[in-house]
């Protein structure tokens, strides 16, 4: 079996190649493995890398070294191989895909705790053809995800430290609602809206949970959608809306379970965040991927470990 570790440089507010690459040295050493490392170089490098060794058709394990975007590209690059698989080592600013994994998370750190583990499979998300693992949003907070990296580089703050900075600016300064057309498994609505996350997993925005009762491997989606309100309406939206409880504002916000997504924009473009990742189109589609995601990690690791269900009185 081959291991490739893929070093995303620029992850995170330093350079972690050194200690990546002696890790990877030290793990190869301990298990005589067949290990290789390679640094990206551009964005969309740690995807076409990861299906040009899954295109091999030898077994494979992809060690995704970055942020969410590197977990998004890899997980593109090994959907629908059976012989490929994927982890994630965090070096990124954010890392909201690891939070769906609870306390382990902190165990995706040393690749010592990965390389044999045991193997899952994962739904993802299809956005226009390009997979997320988490959380595909359009709208307001995908302008608010877009601007991240920018402040994710200040000194001092983290991942949820420049989502809130980020969040401030645009919503004191930038439209709050789009008029858009949502379509739901072919039932139609049109309006004004504030935003649209699909999620399979429960975090973004370095660690917001829209949908606490979604979960990564029951082939369903959650959409919830935000219709538009008045700023302070919104701004006390946010609170429950970052810890899962959307439930407990029914006139603001619906999560439906729909198999097909079609947002059509009637103002120019649509802002969607894919894992952190945003692409601009007036008319998206989303639906669950019929490509599933191999993805190893810890011995007793759980995606859906911060999973927590609707009260019965908000089904």
């Amino acid at each position: 079996m081959k291991h490739v570790f893929i070093i995303n440089p620029t992850a995170g507010k330093r350079n972690c190649t050194a200690e990546l690459m002696e890790m990877a040295k030290g793990l190869a050493a301990r298990h005589k493995l067949d290990l290789e490392c390679i640094l990206t170089k551009r964005p969309g490098h740690a995807m076409e890398t990861a299906r040009a060794f899954a295109e091999q058709g030898a077994l494979v394990r992809i060690y995704a070294c970055g942020g969410d975007g590197t977990v998004n590209e890899a997980a593109n690059g090994v959907a629908g191989y059976e012989n490929a698989a994927m982890t994630a080592i965090p070096v990124g600013t954010g890392n909201d895909f690891l939070k769906n994994f609870g306390d382990m998370a902190p165990l995706f750190s040393d690749a010592e705790n990965l390389w044999d583990g045991p193997q899952l499979a994962l739904d993802a998300i299809d956005c226009n053809g390009r997979l997320a693992l988490t959380v595909a949003c359009s709208g307001f907070d995908a302008q608010v995800a877009d601007d991240v990296h920018t402040y994710g580089k200040l000194p001092l703050l983290g991942g949820q430290g420049s989502y809130i900075l980020s969040l401030a600016v645009n919503f004191a300064a930038r439209r709050l609602s789009h008029r858009w057309t949502i379509t739901l498994d072919g039932k139609a609505m049109s309006g004004e809206y504030v935003l649209a996350a699909v999620c399979n997993g429960r975090y973004y925005g370095g660690g917001f949970m829209p949908v606490a009762e979604a979960r990564m491997d029951d082939g369903a989606l959650n959409t919830l959608v935000v219709r538009k309100v008045s700023r302070p309406a919104f701004l006390r939206f946010m609170g429950a809306y970052s810890k899962g409880l959307y439930h407990t504002l029914p006139n603001v916000a619906r999560c439906y379970t729909a198999r097909e997504i079609i947002i059509e924009s009637h103002q120019g473009n649509i802002v969607t965040c894919l894992d952190g990742e945003c692409v601009y189109n007036s008319k998206v589609t989303l639906r669950l991927s019929e490509k599933k995601v191999n993805f190893f990690g810890p011995r007793g690791c759980d995606p859906n470990a911060t999973y927590r269900p609707l009260p019965e009185k908000a089904e």
